[in-house]
């Protein structure tokens, strides 16, 4: 038995070590809204804070994340950054189909968290990582800049 601290609560996880924390979040605890997109790592989609850092949990052991807090797409409008990032994505309705973008709300709450006011470069580094196969990457950026002036 695995304990994981998701979203300031404790969950027993009954899997292996070696199990991903994807499978942990979406299979074990029923927290659907972190998806699958490509499963090594290269799209985004399963992007998580492990405390406070943005991670692709498709690729990380429920083992290796210890007690370190994990915070998904449920649990991130609780923050304030959070709270922005969500909001100016519905504001600007960034979503077209929508697979992708809680990964996306992930890595740019992460983001705004370590820097609230970034440059264009540093949105760009940061959300190098999440691919969005409908291109709503214009409305991304736009997003981002509108949670730094909430």
């Amino acid at each position: 038995m695995i304990t994981l601290h998701v979203n300031g609560q404790p969950h027993d996880v009954d899997a292996s070590p070696d199990t991903p924390l994807l499978w942990a979040l979406r299979d074990v605890l029923g927290m659907t809204g972190t998806k699958f997109g490509c499963g090594i790592a290269q799209c985004g989609a399963c992007t998580v804070h492990v405390d406070g850092q943005a991670v692709r949990s498709c690729q990380l052991s429920i083992g290796s994340v210890g007690d370190q807090a994990i915070t998904t797409i449920e649990g991130i409008g609780s923050s304030d950054v959070g709270a922005k990032v969500q909001k100016a994505w519905l504001d600007l309705e960034v979503i077209q189909c929508g697979y992708c973008q809680s990964g996306q709300i992930m890595s740019a709450a992460a983001l705004l968290a370590h820097k609230p006011h970034p440059t264009d470069e540093d949105i760009d580094a940061a959300m190098a990582g999440n691919i969005c196969r409908c291109g709503t990457y214009v409305r991304i950026r736009e997003a981002i800049k509108k949670a730094t002036a909430a």
